[in-house]
C-alpha cells in the first residue's frame, strides 16, 4: 500500500469491508466497495483482488451456517453443485496466478464493469429464467435439471475463483430456474457453492504467498462487525437503495480504471 500511511489505508479498509458487511446482509454486492477501494490506496491489483476474497471468506461461511436447517432439505443433486463449484473456482484461481499484472490490470475494469451489469440485471435475468422455466414446463428441481445447470455453474465457479464479484446473482438465478422456490434454500445452496469457490480460491492464493495479511484480517473482522452491527441501517436504507449505492460505486470505478488505464 502506497498511497495513503499504512494507519490510514487500513482505517479506509476496514470502514470499507464494514460497509460492504452491511450491503452483503440485505443485497449483496460487497466485494464492488472492497475492491476498488484496495486499489484506491494503492495495492497492486492481482493482490487486492486474492487478498479480498481471503477478507470476506468468513462472512460465507457464517452464511453458509446460517442456512444450515435450509440446507438439511436440499436434495442429493445439491452435492453434485458443490463440486462442480469447486473444480470451477481451482481452475479460475489458477488462470488468475497464471495471468501476468499488466494484463490484469488491463482487465479490472470490465471485470468491475461486468460485475456491476450484472448485479444491476438481477431482477431481469431471473425474471427471464423464471420464464424459461415455465416454457419449458419443468418445475421441481429433478436430477435431469440439475445435470442441466451444471455446465454453467462449473463457469460460474471459474469466474468466481478469477474475479468473484456477481457470482451470488448468477447462482441464485441458476437455482431458481431449477425449481428451488424457497428463497432462504436457495440462498443457502448459494452461500455454500461460493464457499468451496472462495474457499480453494484461498488455498490457491495462500500458497502463492500473495496475500497481504493484515488487510485481509482488517477487512474479516470489518465485514463481521458490518455485519452485525450495520444491518439495522442497511434495512433502513433498504435494498433497493443499497443495490443503487453498489451499482454507483461500481460504474465509477470502472470509469476510474478505464480513464487510469487509457492515461
Amino acid at each position: 500500500m502506497t498511497a495513503y500511511p499504512a494507519f490510514a489505508s487500513l482505517l479506509i479498509i476496514f470502514l470499507a469491508a464494514g460497509a460492504a458487511g452491511a450491503v452483503n446482509a440485505i443485497a449483496g454486492g460487497g466485494t464492488l466497495i472492497t475492491f476498488p477501494t484496495l486499489l484506491a490506496v494503492g495495492m497492486d491489483s492481482k493482490v487486492a483482488n486474492m487478498t479480498s476474497t481471503v477478507g470476506l471468506w468468513p462472512g460465507s461461511l457464517g452464511g453458509a451456517w446460517g442456512f444450515r436447517r435450509e440446507l438439511a432439505k436440499s436434495s442429493k443433486e445439491a452435492r453434485a453443485f458443490y463440486v462442480t463449484s469447486l473444480l470451477g473456482g481451482a481452475l479460475g484461481s489458477w488462470l488468475l496466478l497464471v495471468t501476468d499484472t499488466k494484463t490484469f490490470d488491463a482487465l479490472v475494469p470490465w471485470l468491475i464493469l461486468t460485475a456491476t451489469l450484472l448485479f444491476m440485471a438481477q431482477e431481469p435475468i431471473s425474471r427471464w429464467l423464471n420464464a424459461r422455466r415455465t416454457a419449458m414446463a419443468i418445475g421441481g428441481a429433478t436430477a435431469t435439471r440439475w445435470l442441466l445447470i451444471l455446465p454453467f455453474q462449473f463457469l460460474v465457479g471459474v469466474y468466481g475463483g478469477y474475479f468473484g464479484a456477481g457470482i451470488g446473482i448468477l447462482m441464485l438465478a441458476a437455482l431458481g430456474f431449477l425449481g428451488i422456490e424457497d428463497i432462504y434454500q436457495r440462498n443457502g445452496i448459494k452461500n455454500v457453492a461460493a464457499m468451496f469457490i472462495n474457499g480453494i480460491s484461498i488455498v490457491f492464493f495462500i500458497s502463492a504467498g500473495q496475500v497481504d495479511w493484515p488487510v485481509a484480517i482488517t477487512m474479516a473482522v470489518g465485514a463481521l462487525l458490518g455485519g452485525y452491527f450495520c444491518t439495522g441501517w442497511a434495512k433502513r436504507i433498504g435494498p433497493i437503495w443499497a443495490r443503487r449505492v453498489v451499482v454507483a460505486v461500481g460504474l465509477l470505478a470502472a470509469a476510474w480504471k478505464l480513464i487510469d488505464f487509457g492515461s
